[in-house]
């Protein structure tokens, strides 16, 4: 399931925004205003965010701004109703991906956001292909076209394996994954991420495509064996 930050100051956007994406199967985080957008971003793994513009103490522009000054590309779709072409064009200036006017039509909505996840190489396929090696969402399975080697993994520990795979390289805290896995509001304790690493490592340790390391002090990330 994908993250999605909502960012409007409008309740009733907001509410309405939260149904629509949560119907259409996403995972939503809303926040009022870019300050809280943030806060939000340094407590979970977010996937895309739609922004309004006009909000208090951080609006739109600044958002994505600062986003893009820290070298953050995390897909950007603005949701606003400045309607003027020098507002889109400062949307885009400031880094947005995307830029929708409101009232929005909910279809055409929901097909900007998978367009904007498909740009971000998490299509609708959801497929990560790692060159022989492809992982498939919908099954749950993880193949070798090298070996004809293919393994059903339980949900928990193939949902763990995707997100790492999804960003090489990318380091993700426990917790972070606890919340993206297991849910924030799970009994269970952050020693089960180590436990579902420690088995994803021996399921494919003679595989040789990628490796799972653990960074000491901070958490786990998937790197890509040469």
């Amino acid at each position: 399931m994908f993250n999605i930050l909502v960012v409007d100051d409008d309740n009733n956007i907001r509410r309405l925004l939260t149904a629509v994406l949560t119907e259409a199967g996403y995972n939503i985080f809303p926040a009022e205003d870019g300050i809280k957008a943030l806060e939000v971003m340094d407590r979970n793994y977010i996937d895309l965010a739609v922004v309004d513009i006009m909000m208090p103490r951080m609006n739109g522009y600044e958002f994505t701004q600062l986003l893009r000054e820290q070298n953050n590309e995390l897909p950007i779709l603005m949701l606003t109703a400045k309607q003027l072409p020098e507002d889109r064009h400062k949307g885009f200036i400031s880094g947005t991906d995307d830029y929708m006017t409101k009232p929005i039509d909910e279809t055409e909505f929901l097909l900007r956001i998978k367009a904007l996840l498909r740009r971000a190489k998490i299509n609708s396929e959801r497929k990560i292909v790692i060159r022989d090696v492809t992982l498939d969402y919908d099954s749950f399975t993880v193949s070798s076209a090298a070996t004809g080697e293919k393994q059903v993994l339980p949900q928990k520990e193939f949902l763990l394996l995707y997100k790492l795979l999804s960003f090489p390289g990318k380091i993700f805290t426990r917790i972070q994954l606890m919340d993206e896995i297991w849910g924030a509001d799970t009994d269970t304790g952050w020693e089960t991420v180590t436990v579902h690493i420690g088995r994803l490592r021996k399921r494919f340790d003679s595989w040789n495509v990628f490796s799972l390391e653990s960074v000491r002090g901070l958490g786990y990330r998937a790197v890509i064996n040469k």
